[in-house]
Order: C-alpha cells, then structure tokens, then sequence
C-alpha cells in the first residue's frame, strides 16, 4: 500500500507536469501565431501602398504591361484561329506565348530597385526577400468570355520548369516561404473590351529569417514559461520530499507499536507460563522446583524493564546504544534455551545445546544479545511444518573469533528470500498462506542487533531442508 501510494503520487505529478507543458506550448504557439500574424504588418502596408502606386496603370511591375501586350497582342489573331478550329495548336503557342513572356519579364524584373528605394525613403529593414509571382494569364477574344493561357494548378510541358511553381510564375526575388503575411500586394486586373487579356499577380516581402527573428522576440515569453515550469517542477520536488518526511515519522510511529507488539510477547508468555506453573499444587510444595521458575519471571521482568527503555531505539533502528560488559555466551545461550523451552512446554519441539568453544568470553549487550537468538528461534519454530521441530545451537571457535550457528528443521529458504530475508517488514510470503502471525521485523532486528556489536551473520539454507543461521564474533 505504501509502494502504491508513493507511486500514484509520481504518477498524478508525470501527469500534472505533461498537461502543463501542454498548457504552456499551446499559449505559446498560439502567441506565436499571433506575432507572426502582425510582425511587420506596418512596414508592409509602407511596401504594399508604394507597390500600388508604382504599378497603377501597369501590370506585374514597372513596365509589365508593356511586355505583356506585346506578347499577346501580336499572337491574339493566331490564337483565336488556333482555339475555334485547332484546340490542340492553341494549347500550344499559349504555352510558348506565356512561357516567352515570363521569361522576359524575368529579365526586366525592377522589383529589387523598387524595394531599394522605398526602404530608404522609409528607413525599413534592410534585410527583405521578395518573390514576385504571376498566378493566372487569361485572354478574351470576347467580352467578359475569358480562356485561361496560364494557371498556377496546372503544370505546362512548355514552360520553363524552374520557374513554375504552386504558388505561380516566379517572376523575381528568393523568398520562398509564401504566406496570407507576408503578401504586400496582390492585383487581378482584366478588360470587359474584345480581343483584351487579364492577369492576376502577387508581391510577397518578408524580413529573411522571419521565423527566427519571431523566436528571438519571444525568448523572454520562452524563458518565463521555462521558469515557470521549473518553479513547479521544484516546489513539488520540495513539497513531495516533506511529504516523504512525514510520511516517514508516521511509519515510526507505526514501528514503535509494531514493536511492542513484537517485542512484549516473548517476555510475557514466558512470565504467564511460569507463573501458571508455579499455581502448581505440586510445584508449590517442592521448593526447590520454585527457585527456577522465579528466576526466569526475574530475567523476564528485568528484560521487559529493559525493553520499556529501549524500545524507541528499536523504532528508529538508526543507532543501538549498547552497554557491553563480558558475559560467557554458553551460559546466556543456556539461560535463552531455557527460558524458551519454558515458552513452549507441552509443544514436540526440541532444543539443543552443543558447546565446542573452548573460549566463550565476549563483551556483549546482554539485552540485544538476547534479542538476536530469540527472534532467530521465533523465525525457525514459525516456518516450521514438521511434527517434531528441532533446534540446534552450535558454538566453535577458530583462529579468527567465535561462531554461532542455529540450526532447525523448518522448510528453508530460496536464494531470492535469503536476499531479503533481513529488510525491513519482509515476509516469506510464498509459504505463507495467511496462517503465519507476525510483522516482518524479527530477522530486521538480529541484523540491526549483529551489526551494532561489528559482528557478521550469514544465511546457509536449502529449501525443504532446513536453514542455518551462523553469527561470526571476531576476537
């Protein structure tokens, strides 16, 4: 449920952020459109005025109409003979009529003079491109009845290639991106007269570089939306980080209780069985059979005094705090043994005692040295399915130091749960069928507990056999 949760968080936040920087990249498109929709509109309404005035009683540019009528005026009659019996003639002398005329308005092309000076009377942008375009030719042999010599969608055999294009004749100037922008005039001029032709044509100016030049304007509204993102990305950077803090203090909080739980039972039942047991009739009248039984309520008092005092480092878990004095670790095993087959009178379980150490003097914390063996002894009594539990407590000793092996008869462990076995709240949970009581927190606290005192503990285990747990004690 937690893993759940801090996931679900980073998720909504993914989410949070991609909707964001949608947000953003629509304003900003649409901020863009806008610029690029009024950029320059007043210098080209300056270009588009001067155009008019230039081409008033002309055609295309300065001089056009000139070239134009010559053109078509001197083939008018061989093109109205061509269309009324000769369809296929006519397509072609229209083609090498428009193609000849195109060509050489090409080559008289003024349209760079005229933007010369126009950006000097006004001072403009000295960096302009142009393309001047013829879009559609059409002669009336008619009036009013118009039969197209020339048109920007259709491609002709017979006109030059490169100078066709989808946007019509190009005339003159490099500007290739053509656009409603930056056209600064466009003309379609026609005769209601016979034996007349029309002519419709554009001007495009534009700055070079047009789109850059919009970017580099608006790379403070870029660099504010970047910081805007940023910001959020770092508040909830900041925000889900105290979340994770909190979130953490309450799992503290949760701990302490879960080691109450955890920690008071062994003590307890040990208390609560001898003290049943003292109700005796017969222990009662034998003394002697007293003496034990007081000692162990004794050790089990004193262990839950200690624990009272304890467990809030237990909790925290971030530094033990042992008080080490030198104890023989054959005695304490044997007060641990008995104590804990006193817990589990009348079960089939069994406990022994081998002892191969010829030195068994170790500075230890009685109470954590405890904690360790206990909570190996609950973990292997738990994951235990045989009728008859055995456990068996090893010492030897070799030139390095002390080890102490546990071994039982339980159902083992695979490679992937040794892995784990010691993390926080982990739990077998494959040969756990919901039967097994417990918290996940035993095995954390042997480590927590071997680590405090520089000691080591590895897991030997086969599944279905058994597991060893071997604690190293370097002296």
């Amino acid at each position: 449920m937690v893993k759940y949760s801090t996931t679900a968080h980073k998720i909504i936040a993914i989410v949070g952020l991609l909707v964001l920087s949608c947000v953003q990249f629509f304003l900003l498109y649409n901020t863009y459109e806008l610029k690029d929709d009024h950029y320059y509109l007043t210098e080209l309404g300056i270009i588009k005025a001067e155009y008019y005035a230039a081409i008033r009683n002309d055609k295309i540019m300065p001089g056009g109409q000139k070239i134009v009528d010559g053109f078509v005026y001197r083939n008018m009659p061989e093109l109205e003979r061509l269309h009324r019996d000769d369809p296929a003639g006519f397509s072609l002398l229209k083609q090498k009529v428009s193609d000849s005329a195109f060509l050489t308005l090409r080559k008289a092309n003024n349209i760079d003079s005229l933007l010369k000076s126009i950006i000097k009377k006004y001072n403009l942008n000295r960096r302009l491109e142009y393309a001047l375009l013829v879009e559609s030719v059409d002669i009336a042999f008619q009036s009013n009845k118009y039969i197209n010599l020339y048109s920007k969608r259709e491609k002709y055999d017979h006109i030059d290639p490169t100078i066709q294009t989808s946007n019509g004749i190009r005339i003159g100037g490099t500007l290739q991106d053509i656009s409603d922008q930056n056209q600064a005039g466009y003309l379609s001029v026609s005769s209601a007269e016979d034996h007349s032709y029309g002519a419709s044509f554009s001007l495009h100016v534009d700055i070079l570089n047009r789109r850059l030049t919009i970017l580099k304007l608006m790379m403070p509204t870029f660099l504010l939306s970047l910081l805007s993102i940023v910001s959020v990305v770092l508040i909830f950077f900041i925000t889900f980080r105290n979340w994770l803090r909190q979130k953490k203090l309450s799992e503290m909080k949760s701990d302490f209780i879960n080691s109450i739980t955890h920690e008071f039972h062994t003590p307890l039942a040990a208390i609560i069985v001898a003290n049943k047991t003292m109700q005796n009739e017969k222990i009662i009248a034998n003394k002697e059979s007293l003496r034990p039984l007081t000692e162990v309520v004794q050790r089990q008092t004193e262990r839950l005094r200690v624990l009272i005092s304890q467990v809030l480092e237990i909790t925290t878990m971030n530094k033990i705090p042992l008080q080490k004095e030198e104890y023989s670790i054959h005695h304490l095993l044997e007060e641990i043994l008995l104590d804990y087959r006193l817990k589990l009178s009348g079960s089939n379980a069994r406990f022994h005692l081998d002892k191969h150490a010829s030195r068994d003097k170790v500075m230890l914390d009685k109470f954590w040295f405890t904690t360790i063996f206990l909570n190996i002894f609950d973990n292997a009594i738990k994951y235990n399915n045989r009728e008859g539990k055995e456990i068996t407590v090893t010492t030897a000793e070799d030139r390095k130091g002390i080890s102490i092996t546990v071994r039982d008869n339980g159902i083992g462990m695979l490679p992937e749960i040794r892995k784990h076995a010691f993390e926080k709240f982990y739990r077998d949970m494959k040969n756990n069928n919901g039967q097994i009581k417990g918290l996940g927190l035993g095995l954390f606290y042997v480590k927590q507990a071997v680590d405090a005192h520089g000691w080591k503990i590895e897991i030997i285990s086969i599944e279905g056999e058994g597991s060893d747990f071997v604690i190293s004690i370097a002296l």
